[in-house]
Order: C-alpha cells, then structure tokens, then sequence
C-alpha cells in the first residue's frame, strides 16, 4: 500500500481538488483507494457529495472518540471509499492537546484497520498543527500543491524544514516524493520561473535533507480548467463531472505516473 498526504500550508493552491482527483483517477484506473479529509474545511467531502450533517461519522470521531476507520468510512465510487471530515474537527486540536500519543492516532488506526487498500491518500489542512501532524506521520509521501505564483512559493522552505523535522522525530520513513503544479498556466512568464525556483530548491536539498532524497517534480501539470471549479458544487470527481474535459485528461495522466512512480520504487527495492 502507499500512502500519501497532500499538503501545502498555504490555502488555495489545488490542493484539495488534487487530492480528491487524483484520488478518483487512481481508482478509475483500477485501483483500491481511500481518501482522508482531515481539514476542518471539509472541502474533501463536500467535493464527493458528503455533506457535514450533525450525525455524520468522520475522522472527528476515529481520532477523538476512538472509532476505526472502518466505523466511518464510506463507499462514493467504485474502488473509491472516503473517511470524511466535519467542522467538529476544528475542535480536535485542543481536545487532544493532552493526549498521550496524540501524533500517531492515524498511524495507529491505519495499521489496525481490517481493509486493505492499493492507495491512502490523505487532504491535509493549509496549517501545520496536530491535524497535519498525524497525516503525515501516517504516511510514507507527501505530494506538495502549488500553485505557480509568488505567495504559495513564499513559505516553501520552511514547509520542507518543518517536514524534515516531523520525519525525523516521528516518521523515519516519510518523503517528499512529488510536487504538483496546478492552475497551471504555460505561458506565463512567472510560471516558468517559479517552475526554476522549485527545482533548484529542491536539488539543493536533495543533498543535505534525507526527506527530499526521493523528490521528482511530475511531469503532468494540472491545467487551469473552469470545470475542476464547477465539480465540486455538484459533489462529482472531475471524471463524473466533466470526464473529457482538459481537468480529467490532467488528472488521469498524473495518475498515471504516480502508478509508474511506485513501479519504479519497487524494483529498486527488490534489486
């Protein structure tokens, strides 16, 4: 199984719409996917239909009130199940702010959970507080969103420092394995040179951080596409909505090569 955590600590960068879509791409290709929303937003669930009524079960209830994730989980698609969120969760981090353990919750539910899955993928909220914390200290990957414009690259070095830190004390298996540009617009002159700003960025710590010794910018950028904005309100995946628009055609091929990535991963570990 591989697991995943989406993250970027500034809002608005695709993150979400990744998350959910890449979710839904890795499950049309056939493969067993479960999507975490752990963002208070709820946005994640929203975007699969799930609307954040008093009763629903979430991920609320398996890290505060000691559900399994089986207790929560719910099927929206074939090969496609989701542990949703609710606005409760807002309240999580000062609940467990004396728990003992609180960090590896997740960690713990996903190693005892009696579903077994191709892909988790997790949709973390835009901060870094013990909500991320958990996720990608259940993780083995990140996949970091951004957004081509000055404002999501502002805080990009010390998201990377601030992971580091979380491997090193909590998660010795954690990489940063990709990064994912979306709203990606190829002829504006920033675009390009955020796209060399990020790779030197990442060259250089390639070398001195352990947790970016596996990074690779994917080749798929996610297009800007005015039906992965309209997806969401209808509770559709992009490939319900819209599934021969530019935004599907994006996702499936970044699908795609996060599925050659993983191959890629298991010869070497098997050489």
């Amino acid at each position: 199984m591989r697991s995943i955590a989406v993250m970027n600590q500034k809002g608005g960068t695709g993150k979400t719409t990744t998350a959910v879509n890449v979710s839904a791409a890795l499950a049309e290709a056939g493969s067993k996917v479960c999507l975490i929303d752990i963002d208070p937003q709820a946005n994640a669930s929203l975007h699969l239909g799930i609307e954040p009524r008093d009763e629903l079960k979430s991920i609320y209830d398996v890290l505060v009130e000691h559900k399994e994730l089986r207790d929560v989980r719910q099927q929206v698609a074939d090969n496609l199940w989701i542990v949703p969120a609710h606005i409760d969760l807002s309240a999580a981090e000062m609940q467990l702010a004396g728990v003992f353990g609180r960090e590896g919750i997740l960690r713990n539910k996903l190693k005892s959970d009696d579903m077994k899955f191709d892909f988790v993928v997790i949709d973390c909220p835009p901060s870094i507080g013990i909500l991320t914390i958990n996720a990608i200290t259940a993780v083995d990957e990140v996949f970091i969103a951004i957004q081509p414009h000055f404002f999501p690259m502002y805080g990009l070095g010390r998201q990377v420092n601030t992971i580091d830190l979380i491997a090193d004390r909590l998660n010795n298996r954690l990489k940063i394995s990709g990064a994912i540009y979306c709203m990606y617009d190829g002829q504006a002159k920033l675009t390009s040179e955020v796209e060399q700003t990020v790779d030197e960025f990442f060259r250089q710590k390639q070398f001195n951080l352990p947790v970016c010794s596996h990074f690779r910018e994917f080749q798929t950028k996610i297009r800007r596409n005015i039906r992965l904005a309209e997806a969401p309100s209808f509770g559709m995946s992009i490939f319900q909505y819209a599934p021969t628009s530019n935004g599907a055609e994006d996702y499936r091929r970044l699908a795609a090569e996060i599925i050659a990535q993983g191959a890629v991963v298991d010869v070497k570990r098997a050489a």
